[in-house]
């Protein structure tokens, strides 16, 4: 039952692009399993997951802890890698009211919608 509670939100995360998706600039931290924690900025925020700078390759379904500023770390999994840019889904959704706290301190560069 877990393994396809996990598919289903792996979908949700990545198929519905219909969700909120915030392009923002945060300073953060990023750890790969397994590796060091080194400093990032993540450019893209939404309740399912998120993009940022990635400084070494990183690989399809490795898992990865982000640390935003005044939060504890967030286990992702890495769903893309290009050209130094990595994209991850959050383990568990981001809270809402979570999210939008984090919007409304480092928001710069607008709230994005796709047409459904």
């Amino acid at each position: 039952m877990i393994a396809v509670t996990h598919q289903r939100y792996e979908i949700a995360a990545q198929e519905d692009r219909c969700g909120v998706r915030t392009k923002l600039t945060i300073p953060a931290q990023l750890r790969a399993s397994g590796g060091r924690a080194f400093q990032t900025v993540v450019n893209d925020l939404s309740i399912s997951g998120f993009s940022a700078s990635a400084i070494n390759r990183m690989h399809v379904g490795q898992l990865c802890w982000i640390t935003l500023p005044g939060l504890e770390s967030l286990q992702a999994e890495v769903v893309w890698w290009d050209n130094s840019q990595v994209g991850c889904a959050f383990a568990e959704l981001l809270s809402p009211i979570v999210h939008d706290n984090i919007v409304s301190r480092y928001m710069g560069g607008g709230v994005y919608r796709t047409v459904c």
